[in-house]
């Protein structure tokens, strides 16, 4: 599981669950605009993969909704296009 870090260096991630009507929305968006970005499926984790996981989501998101998007500095909780679109547009 990448640290904070690391997931700044890799720009865009995406903690999701498979079943999430706006965390699809969210990838659906971000697949138009052909982004590169990583999804963290949580929902499909298991063990110390999935604790991982949720330590980093904790740790950008203390709530823990869905989806949550990491762009470099700036995290984005919800379905919040304009949000989102403003935010890759400043990288």
């Amino acid at each position: 599981m990448p640290t904070i870090q690391q997931m700044n260096r890799n720009r865009i991630i995406l903690f999701s669950l498979q079943t999430c009507s706006h965390c699809k929305d969210v990838r659906k968006m971000l697949q138009k605009r052909k982004v590169s970005f990583r999804t963290l499926y949580i929902d499909l984790m298991v063990g110390s993969e999935r604790n991982d996981a949720m330590r980093q989501l904790k740790r950008v998101n203390p709530s823990v909704s869905f989806p949550t998007l990491v762009i470099g500095e700036t995290v984005i909780v919800g379905n919040k296009q304009e949000e989102i679109k403003k935010a890759l547009d400043g990288l």
